[in-house]
């Protein structure tokens, strides 16, 4: 099992934690990853993070297709691959309707076909086998939809892509989790309880058949997991609670948040139902309180060193079975945190 660290989104100012992505770099951390929203970009900041570090690989989690056309996204996958010394990887997300048409002014449309037709371009300009040409629902190469000058013709990239490019994608639902097994090379839960690997078997097994020829062990799953080192368990659980609640209550609307069915996925049903309907009433704080400490303990490692050694068992088992290939570390991960979590993976 690998180990990566997230960087997180951008506040108000843009600050990059170079000490903490050198260290992890010189620990053998294999990845780092950053985020984008409606402030900083992914794109800039992996750029930055490349040019200042020589081994460690550096990925989005995610770059919003939505903001960025499949032939934009791929061109910058090869520019950064050249670049770095092919140390960059494609990490997508539909983000959501509100990022997505409040903020870039574009239809949310269908995010699982989204993803796979944007896959499908990428792909077949990395390969540059053939001018390029696509007609899907939400994608044509050459474009003859409304507005279209009749002018437009098949391309192929006049950069060459050495190596493969592995590409991510962040998803949770089902069908999500279906299409990345199928066109992707892994993908982003969210959280995830390593012990609950049945969450999400059958997608993975669906897609990988649909793929044909193509078997777990060609498929990369990375969960984020926040590390939290701290005698008082619950003062540690404190910001994650804060955190899962703004997911699991705030993160879409009461008929169709993610999250919220993710956590009933997970077993927590009842709980989800009522964290929704606080934080949707703005008692952030009640919302919070009622995350339970079994979820987060499930899906996250607090409290003690010694502790989180023995939590991270679970984790070190779901690696031996394919089930966890790379645990991304929150952002506020401490070097104590790094330096711990390195000594326990190996």
């Amino acid at each position: 099992m690998k180990l990566g660290l997230m960087t997180g989104y951008s506040g108000s100012t843009l600050k990059i934690p170079l000490d903490i992505i050198k260290h992890a770099e010189n620990l053998g951390f294999d990845s780092v990853w950053t985020a984008e929203a409606y402030g900083a970009d992914a794109v800039t900041t992996a750029t930055w993070i490349l040019a200042h570090t020589s081994k460690i690989k550096v990925g989005t989690a995610i770059m919003q297709m939505p903001a960025r056309s499949p032939a934009m996204a791929a061109m910058t996958a090869m520019s950064l691959n050249h670049l770095s010394g092919n140390r960059f990887i494609v990490g997508l997300g539909a983000s959501g309707p509100q990022v997505v048409e409040g903020w870039h002014g574009v239809p949310y449309g269908k995010p699982v076909t989204r993803l796979k037709e944007y896959i499908s371009i990428m792909k077949q300009i990395f390969a540059r086998e053939a001018p390029v040409t696509f007609d899907g629902e939400m994608y044509q190469l050459p474009y003859r939809g409304e507005g279209a000058t009749g002018l437009g013709k098949p391309l192929k990239s006049i950069l060459h892509c050495h190596q493969d490019i592995p590409i991510f994608s962040a998803n949770i639902t089902p069908a999500g989790v279906r299409a990345a097994a199928e066109v992707a090379d892994g993908f982003f839960p969210v959280w995830m309880d390593p012990e609950q690997f049945h969450v999400f078997e059958k997608p993975i097994a669906e897609g990988l058949a649909a793929a044909k020829g193509k078997s777990l062990t060609d498929f990369e799953i990375a969960p984020f997991v926040r590390v939290v080192l701290g005698d008082d368990i619950e003062k540690c659980m404190r910001p994650l609670k804060d955190n899962m609640a703004l997911y699991i209550g705030g993160m879409g609307a009461r008929s169709k948040n993610f999250y919220n069915d993710y956590a009933k996925r997970l077993g927590f049903e009842e709980q989800a139902v009522k964290i929704q309907d606080l934080y949707l009433d703005g008692k952030k704080t009640e919302a919070a309180a009622c995350v339970p400490d079994e979820l987060v303990d499930a899906c996250h490692l607090v409290g003690p060193a010694d502790r989180i050694r023995d939590r991270a068992q679970r984790w070190l088992e779901a690696g031996k079975a394919g089930h966890v290939t790379t645990m991304l570390l929150g952002a506020d991960t401490t070097a104590e945190g790094l330096e711990l979590l390195a000594g326990i993976v190996g």
